[in-house]
């Protein structure tokens, strides 16, 4: 029997009650008959429930529930037969909802609906384009609309694209007031190192050579910087994602370093520690040796 998966969401009222296993269903539905009316059991049909469902409700592969479209019908009797994890989709990440996965024609005896759905997924294959068929199927379709998976995808994650461009705004903000206040930090730290640049200049050493020092000194230090955050940002990604993920129960990564954010942040680190380095060491070094000295 071929099985299709279908989610019923909480919109349709889903009322699951555990029933007590009579001593002849546990010898198999299937063959056994009523001593009472010589008729074949009933087959119960088998669902697909998932984990958090499950755990919530103390329910295994195994269990039978009852499951009706209104809470105090009586339902028909079915048997959870799989438990699946849910996959990590944003868009699902809030909802308390329960899914319950059923075949079509028990989909469609549970909501009274006869060749009606909300919507399905056609693909294409052999390379055929996606614009032909659905300029095809929009021309012969009557009381529906075919639309690309992509639009629909994008539809749905505006949400997400303002969150995005809130986090943008905030990193840009973050990022420019960190190469502030670095500037501010090495002006001060070469302005405390006025006298020994005085003498490395009284010495005969180049304007370049100071500049360049200095420098170095503050890319090395950016560098470190930069590795020191990122273990930081790895024990706080974990810390995150454990709890969220736990309070959620999802896969779903809520916190992520990948090697292209290591490297951006270390390369924007070290341009901005360059620069900084650079303006401070040429402000002093324009300055008359003796000055600096104090004379």
């Amino acid at each position: 029997m071929t099985r299709v998966r279908v989610s019923v969401r909480w919109r349709v009222v889903v009322a699951l009650a555990l029933l007590a296993q009579h001593p002849l269903e546990a010898q198999g539905a299937d063959t056994v008959r009523s001593a009472t009316f010589g008729r074949v059991a009933p087959i119960v049909r088998g669902i697909a429930i998932d984990a958090r469902m499950a755990e919530d409700l103390g329910l295994q592969v195994g269990s039978r529930v009852r499951l009706s479209a209104r809470p105090g019908e009586p339902g028909d009797s079915v048997q959870v037969a799989a438990v699946y994890e849910r996959k990590a989709d944003p868009a699902e990440v809030a909802r308390r909802e329960y899914r319950v996965r059923l075949h079509l024609d028990q989909l469609q005896q549970l909501l009274a609906l006869d060749d009606r759905v909300d919507r399905f997924a056609v693909g294409t294959r052999d390379g055929a384009s996606v614009d032909s068929a659905l300029s095809r199927i929009n021309h012969v379709a009557f009381g529906f609309r075919a639309h690309r998976s992509r639009d629909v995808a994008v539809q749905s994650s505006r949400t997400f694209r303002v969150v995005e461009r809130f986090h943008t705004a905030i990193g840009i903000i973050t990022v420019v007031a960190s190469a502030v206040f670095l500037l501010c930090l090495l002006l001060l730290s070469v302005e405390e190192r006025r006298r020994d640049i005085a003498a490395l200049r009284l010495m005969g050493i180049s304007r370049a050579t100071v500049v360049r020092a200095i420098v170095i000194e503050a890319a090395i230090v950016s560098l470190i910087g930069s590795v020191l955050g990122a273990g930081i940002g790895w024990i706080a990604s974990l810390l995150v994602n454990a709890h969220f993920q736990q309070v959620y129960r999802t896969p779903l990564l809520f916190s992520l370093l990948t090697p292209q954010i290591f490297a951006f942040a270390t390369g924007l680190s070290l341009l901005l520690g360059i620069g900084s380095g650079a303006a401070a060491g040429w402000r002093l070094v324009r300055s008359h040796p003796l000055s600096l000295m104090g004379r």
